[in-house]
C-alpha cells in the first residue's frame, strides 16, 4: 500500500529470519565442501564456488561470494591439504625412522647371540704332592696310594711292623730263614719275598722289590688279603 511502512519490530523480525536462511545455507554448502575434501584429499582446489547445483554460494554475513571471498577460500584448503600433507609426510619419516631403528636393534641382537662364547678356562692341575725322602715320607706315599686303591692300613701298623722286620732299613736282606735257604730271601721294608711282591705289587709303584714305597704298599696288599690289614699284623708274617 502506497505510503505504507512496516514497523520497525516487523522489519527486525523480516531481517532476522533472512539471516537464519542464510546462515543455514552457509552450513549445508560447508557440510558438503567437507564431505568432498575428505572423499577427495587430492583435490585441494574445491571452494564453495563448486557447491552443488541450486544452493548459492554466501559469505558467513549472508551476502553472495565476492571473487575475492572465493580466492580466500581457495587458499585456505590449499593451506589445508597443504598442512595435512606435511603431517602425513612427517608421520611417513617419523615411522620409516622408528622400522630402521627396530631393524637395527634386532640386528645388534642377532650378533650377540652369534657370538662364540668364550671357551672355559680349564682348572690349574694341582701341583703333584712332595713326599720326604726318608722313612716317614715312604710311610705317607704309600698310605696315599693305598687310600685310592683302597687297601686298608695305618700310619701305626705300618711303622710298627717296619720296625720290626727290618729296623727301617730299605736295603735289609734275610740271609737265614726258610725263605733265603730255598732262594727266595725276604727283602726290604717289610721283608717280602719275590714271589709274594709280583702277585700283590700295585699299579703306580715301581715294579722293584727293594724300592720303599713299592715294598709297603704290596705288603700292605698282602697282609690285607690274608689278615683284614697291616694293623693286625704282630709277628712274621
Amino acid at each position: 500500500m502506497p505510503g505504507f511502512t512496516l514497523p520497525r519490530a516487523l522489519r527486525t523480525t523480516r531481517i532476522t529470519r533472512t539471516h537464519k536462511i542464510s546462515a543455514a545455507v552457509v552450513a549445508s554448502a560447508s557440510c558438503a565442501a567437507a564431505l568432498a575434501l575428505t572423499a577427495a584429499p587430492g583435490n585441494a582446489e574445491t571452494t564453495a564456488a563448486q557447491a552443488p547445483a541450486g544452493v548459492k554460494p554466501v559469505s558467513a554475513n549472508g551476502l553472495p561470494l565476492t571473487a575475492k571471498d572465493r580466492a580466500d577460500d581457495g587458499a585456505k584448503d590449499r593451506q589445508v591439504a597443504s598442512s595435512l600433507t606435511a603431517g602425513l609426510k612427517v608421520t611417513a619419516v617419523a615411522k620409516q625412522g622408528h622400522t630402521a631403528k627396530q631393524a637395527a636393534d634386532r640386528s645388534a641382537d642377532r650378533k650377540v647371540i652369534a657370538a662364540p662364547k668364550a671357551a672355559p678356562k680349564a682348572a690349574p692341575k694341582a701341583a703333584p704332592k712332595r713326599y720326604a725322602d726318608n722313612l716317614d715320607g715312604w710311610i705317607r706315599e704309600s698310605l696315599d696310594i693305598m687310600k685310592a686303591k683302597r687297601i686298608p692300613g695305618s700310619y701305626e701298623g705300618l711303622h710298627r711292623n717296619i720296625m720290626r722286620e727290618s729296623s727301617g732299613n730299605p736295603n735289609a736282606v734275610n740271609n737265614w730263614d726258610i725263605n733265603a735257604i730255598n732262594g727266595i730271601p725276604s727283602k726290604g721294608l717289610l721283608q717280602v719275598i719275590q714271589p709274594t711282591f709280583n702277585t700283590y705289587h700295585v699299579a703306580g709303584t715301581p715294579h722293584k722289590l727293594t724300592d720303599p714305597v713299592a715294598n709297603i704298599t704290596a705288603a700292605a696288599n698282602y697282609a690285607a688279603h690274608r689278615y683284614g690289614s697291616i694293623d693286625n699284623v704282630n709277628s712274621a708274617y
